[in-house]
């Protein structure tokens, strides 16, 4: 039975570049989604925050994370602020996110894939 993979991220992101290029070189087929121009579906960030734990999906070392004010940052405490900030903001998830059938990665983990 095969599980169609999808890679979420955006294509300049280095690190979603580096995992295209694995699967590629790995001639695994996948889907990529675009949160910049397919953003993402909330329903999708709640399972992922069900499976990862949002502290795992909330990338605070990124520029977006930085970008954001102070306050907003110290508003993201729990699941449900996490997931609205996501919304809000999707260059703050960590990349990729892959998502295989019912596993479900957060970064550059091609050991996980």
């Amino acid at each position: 039975m095969s599980h169609s993979t999808t890679l979420y991220g955006i294509p300049n992101c280095d690190t979603v570049k580096k995992s295209r290029a694995w699967f590629d070189a790995q001639g695994k087929a996948y889907v990529f989604h675009d949160f910049k121009k397919q953003g993402v579906l909330e329903s999708a960030l709640r399972e992922w925050v069900k499976a990862l734990g949002w502290e795992a999906l909330v990338n605070k070392k990124g520029t977006t994370w930085r970008k954001l004010d102070a306050s907003v940052q110290a508003a993201v405490i729990d699941a449900a602020t996490a997931v609205a900030i996501m919304l809000a903001n999707p260059s703050v998830i960590k990349r990729p996110v892959v998502v295989n059938g019912s596993k479900i990665t957060a970064g550059y983990v091609p050991e996980d894939w």
